[in-house]
């Protein structure tokens, strides 16, 4: 394949985005970097009396461990291979990780098990209402510790001018955030209508039903939502349906 797929990726610029676009470059894709969320840590750490800690994401997992947070009697609970290995490594046990790598998979694997039990959640400040809920309705006494704040950064958007342009081939959204944040931008621009009509005309995926539900809910046409919720899949599945070959 010619490197003529341009594909743009939203991933924090932490080490993901950088390696996204490794990713997409060995696919034979030239990707368009344009980091929509940033990483504010909350410096809290998540409660340490709880009988059941729930963890949902690795930048999470690497946070509490930062903070020192210690367990105790609790079951560790990972969302995600990710989450699990980022605890792993920082030398906690995990307990529990659901068949279903999601908030709905947790509280299904949970709710035989939490009634009068005290369950803390930490997590990003944009965590799934389906987790709390869910839990509370099994019974649980949930409390909830904002470990992190998922922001836009500053001069977020030049892939949303792109796309106005009708300069893009692709795009990944990897989460709900992505998507809102990426419109925002582009609504800033004031490129927004143009930008969704230049999606409209490249190969759009995204990461789980969530994000997939949030961007058609603003108009903005998936044409590929992976079966395994991972940005390689997600990268891969973009770029062999962009692939002007594929269209010969």
């Amino acid at each position: 394949m010619t490197r003529q797929v341009r594909v743009a990726v939203f991933r924090p610029d932490d080490g993901r985005l950088s390696a996204a676009v490794e990713l997409l470059e060995s696919l034979g894709a030239d990707a368009v970097p344009d980091a929509m969320l940033a990483v504010e840590p909350s410096d809290a750490s998540p409660r340490e009396d709880a009988d059941y800690a729930v963890l949902t994401s690795e930048t999470g997992a690497e946070l509490a461990a930062r903070a020192g947070w210690d367990p105790g009697e609790a079951s560790v609970c990972a969302i995600g291979e990710r989450t699990a290995s980022a605890l792993r490594d920082a030398g906690y046990a995990v307990d529990l990780v659901p068949a279903e790598f999601s908030s709905g998979g947790l509280v299904e694997a949970l709710a035989d098990a939490v009634d009068g039990a005290r369950v803390e959640v930490a997590r990003s400040d944009h965590g799934s209402a389906v987790l709390t809920d869910g839990l509370d309705d099994a019974g649980a006494y949930v409390h909830e510790t904002v470990l992190y704040r998922l922001v836009r950064p500053p001069g977020a958007g030049d892939a949303a001018e792109a796309a106005a342009r009708g300069d893009l081939e692709g795009a990944c959204f990897t989460s709900s955030l992505t998507v809102e944040h990426f419109l925002e931008a582009a609504a800033e621009r004031g490129v927004r209508e143009a930008a969704v009509a230049g999606l409209d005309d490249a190969v759009v995926g995204c990461i789980g039903a969530p994000t997939a539900e949030t961007a058609a809910a603003n108009g903005v046409t998936v044409d590929v939502v992976p079966e395994t919720a991972s940005f390689e899949a997600l990268a891969t599945a973009v770029v062999e349906r962009a692939a002007p070959s594929d269209h010969a």
